[in-house]
C-alpha cells in the first residue's frame, strides 16, 4: 500500500511525506510535483492508502483532480492541503469527493491528527460500547455525535464540547457517514430517525 502527495511546493510536500512516513512507517511514500505524474506512479508504486492534493496544481483547473482520483478510487481518503483559506473552495472541493480540507496554516500537529484519524482503519476505531443497527455497528462515538446533530449543533460547538479539533470532528463525521453510507449531516438524521438511533 502506498501514500500519495501530490504538490508543487517541495518543502510542502516534503513536510508532509515526512508526516506520513512517522504515521505509516509500512507505507510506502510517494512524492509527486505534478498531477499528471499520478497514473504512472500509481502503475509503479500499487494500491493507494491516501492521497494527499494540493487544490491549485500546475496544469489542473479547480477541483478536476479531486473528481478524477475519486472516480478511480472512490473508497480511498483524500485529503486536499490548500494555501486557500476555507469556504467555497472547501466546499468545491468536498463537493468534487475531497474527504477532508485543511488549510496549509494549520498547525502541524493538527494536520497529522486529522490524517492519522482518516486513515485508522474500522478495526482500529473498534470501541467496546456498540450500538448495533442491522448489521451495521456504531462505535460509542459516532452514537454520540448522532445525538450532537440531532441537537443542531455546528462542527466548532461538537469541538468544544468533546475538547477536540474541529479537523478531528470533521473525520469523525466523515466516518460516521461512510459507515451509515450517507453523504450529509441531514441523510443522517433520516437515517437515525428511521432506525431508531435517536431513541434513549
Amino acid at each position: 500500500m502506498s501514500l500519495y502527495v501530490i504538490d508543487d511546493h517541495p518543502m510542502v510536500r516534503q513536510m508532509i511525506g515526512m508526516l506520513l512516513r512517522r504515521l505509516r512507517p509500512a507505507s510506502k511514500v510517494v512524492e509527486l510535483e505534478k498531477f499528471s505524474e499520478l497514473q504512472a506512479a500509481l502503475i509503479k508504486n500499487g494500491e493507494p492508502e491516501l492521497f494527499v492534493l494540493d487544490l491549485l496544481l500546475p496544469g489542473v483547473k479547480g477541483a478536476t483532480a479531486i473528481s478524477d482520483v475519486k472516480k478511480m478510487y472512490p473508497e480511498i481518503p483524500l485529503v486536499v492541503l490548500s494555501a486557500m483559506p476555507s469556504g467555497e473552495a472547501r466546499d468545491a472541493c468536498l463537493e468534487a469527493g475531497a474527504d477532508l480540507y485543511i488549510e496549509k496554516s494549520t498547525d502541524t500537529a493538527e494536520i497529522s491528527q486529522a490524517i492519522h484519524d482518516i486513515m485508522k482503519t474500522d478495526d482500529e476505531d473498534a470501541d467496546a460500547d456498540v450500538v448495533v443497527v442491522g448489521d451495521i455497528k456504531l462505535s460509542k462515538r459516532q452514537k454520540q455525535l448522532i445525538l450532537m446533530l440531532d441537537r443542531g449543533l455546528s462542527n466548532r460547538d461538537i469541538a468544544a464540547e468533546l475538547s477536540i479539533s474541529e479537523h478531528t470532528v470533521k473525520v469523525h463525521l466523515w466516518r460516521l457517514f461512510r459507515r451509515l453510507g450517507v453523504k450529509s449531516r441531514t441523510q443522517t438524521l433520516h437515517f437515525a430517525r428511521t432506525h431508531g438511533l435517536l431513541m434513549g
